[in-house]
């Protein structure tokens, strides 16, 4: 198998000066839409790269959870790498990969962590098996084995079996405060389209990206 030899053409269409709104977040709502309705799987993951305190990049998927002017909404346990590495350095980047419609957005910003009321609102509307999940994993902390997780799973889910899981201490979200926002759209011969939305103060600022 060469792996140079692996190429495809993009011929879903192109995005034009003309196509764009004021607002990037009309656009991200409408590319999103389009997205759920292509039934793409996990339309809402995202991948989020953060930077530990020697400049090595990490990046890993999260779903998305809310988006508004204020900005993207995720959430994670606050002892996680991801977590840890936010709170020493507040910049972060977001990358949605539509590849199915031949579409990527990718985000740059600061977080700023969310307030306990909107987290208690979130967890409480999750599965139950998801909050116990929550409370039974160490997110990126070193694992004997996975009948480890499992069993700590097991042991939790008997306790809170006949009552409500409250909400674990070292468990949060951080809001993606936006600094730029890209949309990139596929096109024929490897000439796509790239809009670059950056720099508002009463209005954002959009720029054509070469491909």
């Amino acid at each position: 198998m060469e792996l140079a030899d692996i190429r495809r053409e993009y011929v879903k269409g192109g995005l034009r000066r003309d196509d764009l709104p004021a607002d990037p977040l009309v656009l991200f709502e409408a590319w999103l839409k389009q997205a759920v309705d292509a039934q793409l799987p996990d339309p809402t993951a995202m991948t989020v790269a953060t930077v530990d305190e020697n400049g090595q990049p990490f990046q890993r998927i999260v779903l998305l959870k809310h988006f508004d002017e204020k900005g993207f909404v995720f959430y994670t346990n606050l002892g996680s790498r991801k977590a840890q590495q936010l709170k020493q350095n507040n910049k972060i980047s977001l990358h949605f990969p539509w590849h199915m419609i031949e579409r990527q957005v990718h985000i740059t910003g600061v977080v700023e962590e969310l307030s306990k009321r909107e987290v208690l609102t979130y967890f409480s509307s999750r599965p139950k098996e998801s909050q116990i999940a929550a409370w039974a994993s160490k997110q990126s902390q070193r694992l004997t084995a996975r009948q480890a997780l499992e069993g700590k799973f097991f042991e939790l889910k008997q306790k809170f079996l006949a009552g409500e899981v409250p909400l674990p201490t070292f468990w949060g979200g951080f809001r993606v405060k936006i600094n730029s926002i890209e949309f990139w759209q596929g096109g024929e011969h490897r000439l796509h389209d790239r809009f670059l939305y950056h720099d508002k103060t009463e209005q954002w600022e959009i720029d054509r990206l070469a491909p």
